[in-house]
């Protein structure tokens, strides 16, 4: 063998060995990169004696912890000078909503003229029992329509097909929805769960507009570690009551995280592609904020999202009043919140 022949194979073993090494780090950086699961579903209120009133007494939500919370750490994790707020930390099942009162700076309303395709647009959907009794339920109690009224999602529509939904709003306008599901789709776990005399079973996922689905993908399935678990088209008179979007078509898509919880779910529209973006600038006093808040064993990895943040970097907490040690708050594509925190035990 020449000393060349030498040289060439020298480079091609150095070329193959960084080439491994390069893959190594790129498949360890994404496992440590990957979410474990949603911890809660959260947004920002106005009033929250209000709120607790409506979403227990209404929905029988239970108010898991009531807390006040204030100083230097809080002001870096929200992004907001001067914050000191009331947090309540509300159950329904299995699931938590954490809904914020900014005591201290107050913000701005949610836009009057809001639609679901908007990209501020994000709701939890709430699993029901019986969709007729909770429909009797919220109109007893005043609700404001979002949707026409109920839909059954017909029978063109393969995923969704026999799906009863609707729309709603609480008393700042945030979008709710209740779902029930026909005997052959959704979790097992609601069919369970239906047949022991509860109306409001639990939430099921949280539903968030996007621009472009394939992009969302990118950062919720390539950087968060989240897998499609279900895909759907959907379009015609009951999408578009259910909406309150004349000719809405959708391209939806299930997302679901490595431990069982709640999914995410994209809603694209495809048309109408008249939705509003993320209303900038945007903090997290503002009542259109809402924030998934995810659970992953190291936060490390959250500067390698190259995303835009909420707060001030990566933020270390007291242990005890939110019930994480770190978190940071960055926002996805089209300017959702998504907050990845780190616990040292599981948040139950």
């Amino acid at each position: 063998m020449t000393r060349a022949n030498i040289t060439i194979d020298f480079f091609r073993i150095r070329r193959a060995v960084l080439l491994a090494f390069a893959i190594f780090v790129l498949i360890a950086s994404a496992e440590a990169a990957a979410v474990k699961r949603i911890e809660s579903v959260g947004f920002t209120v106005s009033d929250m004696d209000r709120a607790i009133d409506f979403y227990r007494d209404v929905l029988t939500f239970e108010v898991e912890s009531d807390t006040e919370i204030h100083g230097r750490e809080y002001e870096l994790l929200t992004g907001a000078f001067g914050a000191r707020s009331r947090i309540v930390r509300l159950r329904l099942g299995d699931e938590v909503i954490e809904l914020t009162e900014f005591l201290t700076p107050r913000g701005r309303p949610i836009p009057q003229d809001s639609r679901s395709n908007d990209l501020w647009f994000q709701h939890v959907a709430i699993i029901v029992s019986d969709m007729d009794a909770a429909y009797a339920r919220l109109r007893a109690n005043k609700v404001e329509h979002a949707s026409t009224g109920p839909q059954t999602l017909p029978e063109y529509i393969k995923p969704a097909a026999g799906i009863r939904a609707f729309y709603f709003k609480d008393p700042d306008g945030h979008v709710l929805e209740v779902l029930e599901f026909p005997p052959d789709k959704g979790k097992e776990k609601w069919h369970r769960l239906a047949e022991g005399g509860r109306l409001f079973l639990g939430i099921d996922h949280t539903a968030i507009a996007v621009s472009d689905t394939d992009r969302s993908l990118g950062f919720y399935g390539d950087k968060l570690g989240l897998r499609v678990a279900g895909e759907s088209m959907n379009y015609g008179p009951e999408q578009e009551r259910l909406n309150n979007v004349f000719g809405a078509r959708l391209r939806i898509t299930g997302l679901a995280t490595p431990e069982e919880g709640i999914a995410v779910e994209f809603l694209e529209y495809l048309a109408p592609r008249t939705g509003g973006p993320y209303p900038r600038p945007s903090a997290a006093n503002d009542l259109w904020h809402w924030q998934t808040s995810f659970v992953a064993d190291s936060i490390s990895f959250v500067e390698m999202l190259k995303a835009e943040y909420v707060s001030s970097g990566t933020v270390s907490i007291p242990k005890g009043p939110l019930g994480f040690s770190r978190a940071a708050t960055v926002r996805d594509p089209d300017g959702h919140a998504v907050r990845i925190i780190e616990v040292g035990e599981k948040i139950k």
